[in-house]
């Protein structure tokens, strides 16, 4: 096993553009679920290529181990890729394709079916390894891409929005066992996606990247509870954050005309700032004081059984707000509820800047 850095490593396209990955600095632990994540251009698959050698370093230096591979060619690095196509063989068996790499590296027949037999057995693909990939699920054909990296016995796994050629129940359930095969074997791995629930269920920590530049690296809790930035704060949790612009009192802020302690909070008087609230922290509270209080305007309710999500503007603006209540008691659309933050979950944010305060 290894550990994975990346020391400042740059990857620029043309002289004339922002680098397509800007300085990223990451330092990933031995075992590790690393999990790169961020919308599309952001820098994340290219970070993958680099480490892989398919993408040049134009600046800094990766390491795997003590190893410093920036010039190292790929198939000296000591990794596996999974890729979205699986790029399986169709016409070569599941049993052919999971021990192509080793018979190509010159591993002797019984060691191929040993390392072969033992993957099979840790997917549950023992059953299917005389089909060929057209004889397979979607869900199949990505174990068997899993199989084909397993039985390389690499210091670190590549994984490159593996799920995302599979539907949304297949892609829940392989996730899952994704997680719990690379916790069983041990072995490094980076995990690119740019789901943040796939993100946030998988990794044991999680790098947020933006225009090529790393915002956060974290655990998913500590993303989820202290977001860094604006950036991080909007994309991190499902629904995303509430971000509402107000204006730091002493103590606490003035949003959409209800007053709202921030404590633990200092911010001078005065400060344009961004409140962040998570939607089960705004509490539907009719007997709260009107000035702790927003008045939503109901546009549409999500009942999800025990659960509800309460969609609407907050009265006398355009700002869009999502409300968690409990599914049994949910307002219809087209009531007016009102709704209390619960000040020891906020978050603030300096407006100009975007940075956590």
């Amino acid at each position: 096993m290894a550990t994975v850095r990346f020391a400042k490593a740059s990857r620029i396209y043309a002289a004339n553009q922002a680098p397509a990955v800007n300085r990223l600095d990451l330092d990933i632990a031995d075992g590790e679920m690393c999990v790169l994540v961020g919308p599309s251009g952001s820098g994340k698959s290219t970070a993958l290529r680099m480490l892989a050698g398919l993408e040049p370093v134009d600046d800094g230096a990766i390491f795997i181990g003590e190893r410093d591979v920036t010039e190292v060619e790929p198939k000296r690095r000591d990794i596996a890729m999974v890729f979205q196509n699986y790029a399986l063989y169709p016409h070569m068996t599941v049993r052919d394709n999971m021990g192509f790499a080793l018979k190509m590296a010159g591993v002797s027949k019984p060691e191929i079916m040993r390392r072969v037999d033992e993957a099979a057995k840790l997917l549950e693909l023992e059953p299917y390894l005389d089909r060929r990939p057209k004889a397979l699920s979607g869900g199949q054909r990505q174990r068997v891409a899993m199989g084909r990296a397993i039985v390389r016995e690499p210091q670190v796994f590549l994984m490159d929005e593996p799920l995302s050629n599979l539907d949304a129940k297949l892609r829940v359930s392989t996730r899952t066992q994704i997680a719990s095969l690379q916790r069983r074997l041990g072995i490094t791995t980076v995990y690119v996606t740019h789901d943040q629930v796939e993100a946030m269920t998988m990794g044991d920590r999680v790098a947020v990247l933006k225009d090529g530049l790393l915002q956060q690296f974290d655990t998913p809790i500590g993303l989820y509870d202290r977001p860094a930035n604006l950036f991080v704060a909007g994309f991190i949790g499902s629904p995303a954050m509430n971000l509402l612009a107000g204006v730091s009192t002493s103590g606490g802020a003035n949003v959409l005309g209800a007053t709202v302690a921030t404590p633990g909070t200092q911010v001078a008087a005065d400060t344009r700032i961004v409140l962040g609230v998570r939607s089960e922290d705004l509490v539907v509270d009719s007997d709260a004081p009107d000035s702790e209080c927003l008045t939503l305007n109901v546009e549409l309710v999500e009942e999800l059984g025990s659960d509800a999500y309460i969609y609407g503007i907050a009265a006398g603006s355009d700002t869009r707000i999502v409300a968690r209540t409990a599914g049994r008691q949910a307002p219809a659309r087209g009531e007016r509820v009102r709704v209390r933050i619960r000040p020891e979950h906020l978050h603030v944010f300096d407006e100009a800047t975007g940075v956590r305060l």
